[in-house]
């Protein structure tokens, strides 16, 4: 009972002070849908990486990266760690920084708008927002339902599912319509910082516990199978670097994630973020995969549901530190879930009101994005009670869905002869492909020679679906956009400042 008070108290103060800092944000914040939205592009180089850090890392730190190499060995480290570590520091470079100059010099806010603009096409802008919104949804939902289902453990049932969610989501919805961008990313850069502080600990605390680093490690030796084999079993060095390249690529495109490259204060600050970010994301990996690493060689016992970090620090801390971990890990969840509104909301309100509805002044569009974060909350908040197995579904496909999109945005942000068919194939034609493959059923179907075989292949010569739908929207990308020509509406000079 007393851990569980200590648990709960944590994520009140939490809030509390996440409700002061978006006071503050608000009484900084000028009425725009800018500055709402991208904090008028100020952030520094440590909030920048921060926000970021603490954006897309938080809930899986704490509990899917733990369980993953509980399960499939520390080789973890080097897919999640390093090998995405620098992908994606590479892409916000090639990118990222791209889409910053040109962002910067035309105002856009979201990347729907950038391509709707470069191509003189509102389908194209609709088309982006919509793909983005569909892989978005389900994740937004699922946060709101960890957080129901963990608030309702915590309690012993006292409160239920729906009002510890639906608790969750109106201090969401408050918050993010209260400070918009810039409390988001003040808040992301403290729960980031704490993120890394509560890992460390626990690294340090349960090494100590189990006679340090070298007693802990050497357990592993003595796990069955192939465990401490590199692309042992399943886990094929293909498969491996087919989740790296779509996990980076994917990220890269998240909206949330995506609409950071936006705000940088200047360009140094992007070029000093690059190299720093590898750095971080091993600082945070290597101790969080590790840990849960241990924990099998420890000897814990951790069921088909069940989270294995909590098991492990029960194990070998004090039940007061146990607990601020997993009571810090529920606010890092909802670290997540602030900025995933807040992107959800310019996306409806940028790219699906403003050119279908009327155009806004800038004071009642940054009313209507606050008004947007409500009714994006609400809806996943109507989903989350009813858990349907199809959300659930796309959230854990939602890395390959984003994936399709950033091989057609860089070329058409490097390429000056891309059109619009181009942009309407590759991102169309790779979605659909993808849907099939990883979403529909399989279907068989007879081929001579070949045999039976599915229509879409989960994956194919040990490369994941996900892979070879990026390769097919590069491809009819290119391809369309070269027997295709140009609109007359569309613009490629409004990317003449990326050439810097």
């Amino acid at each position: 009972m007393a851990d569980t008070a200590l648990q709960i108290g944590i994520i009140v103060a939490y809030m509390l002070v996440a409700l002061g800092v978006g006071v503050v944000a608000y009484r900084l914040t000028e009425r725009t849908a800018e500055d709402y939205y991208l904090a008028s592009r100020t952030l520094g180089t440590v909030v920048l990486l921060f926000t970021t850090f603490a954006t897309l890392l938080s809930a899986f730190t704490f509990f899917a990266g733990p369980n993953i190499s509980y399960g499939a060995g520390p080789e973890w480290i080097l897919v999640m760690g390093l090998m995405d570590g620098v992908i994606f520091a590479i892409l916000w470079y090639v990118l990222g920084y791209k889409q910053w100059l040109v962002g910067k010099a035309n105002g856009y806010v979201t990347l729907g708008e950038m391509l709707g603009d470069r191509f003189g096409s509102l389908r194209l802008r609709l088309l982006v927002a919509g793909v983005s919104i569909f892989w978005l949804f389900p994740y937004v939902m699922l946060q709101q339902q960890g957080a129901g289902t963990a608030v309702e453990a915590l309690t012993g049932g006292a409160v239920p599912y729906w009002a510890g969610a639906g608790a969750i989501t109106l201090f969401m919805i408050g918050y993010v319509a209260l400070s918009g961008m810039r409390g988001v990313a003040w808040t992301d850069t403290l729960q980031g910082g704490f993120m890394l502080l509560m890992v460390w600990a626990a690294f340090v605390w349960v090494a100590s516990a189990v006679g340090g680093v070298g007693s802990a490690t050497a357990t592993l030796g003595d796990v069955e199978g192939n465990f401490l084999a590199l692309g042992g079993g399943t886990y094929t060095p293909e498969y491996i670097l087919s989740t790296a390249i779509s996990i980076a690529f994917g990220v890269t495109m998240f909206p949330q994630v995506n609409q950071r490259f936006f705000v940088a204060e200047s360009k140094a600050v992007i070029k000093r973020t690059l190299p720093l970010w590898p750095v971080l994301v091993v600082l945070l990996f290597v101790p969080a995969f590790m840990l849960g690493s241990w924990a099998r060689g420890l000897g814990i016992q951790a069921g088909a549901n069940e989270n294995v970090l909590p098991l492990l620090l029960a194990e070998y801390t004090p039940a007061w530190f146990a607990a601020l971990v997993i009571a810090g890990a529920m606010a890092a969840m909802m670290s997540s879930s602030d900025s995933m509104l807040l992107s959800g909301s310019s996306y409806f309100t940028r790219d699906i009101y403003r050119p279908l509805v009327a155009e806004a002044s800038e004071a009642r569009e940054a009313f209507l994005g606050r008004v947007g974060v409500a009714v994006f909350a609400t809806l996943a908040f109507v989903a989350s009670l009813f858990q349907p197995a199809s959300l659930l579904q796309i959230g854990d496909t939602a890395f390959g869905g984003f994936a399709q999109l950033a091989l057609p945005v860089g070329v058409a942000l490097y390429w000056g002869r891309t059109t619009r068919w181009g942009m309407y194939a590759g991102i169309g034609g790779s979605q659909l492909v993808y849907v099939a493959g990883v979403l529909l059923p399989a279907v068989p179907v007879h081929l001579p020679v070949v045999g039976t075989v599915r229509l879409v292949p989960g994956s194919l010569l040990g490369w994941s679906i996900s892979v070879w739908c990026m390769l097919l929207g590069l491809v009819l990308t290119v391809g369309v956009s070269l027997v295709t020509s140009a609109s007359p509406d569309a613009d490629a000079t409004v990317y003449a400042t990326g050439a810097d």
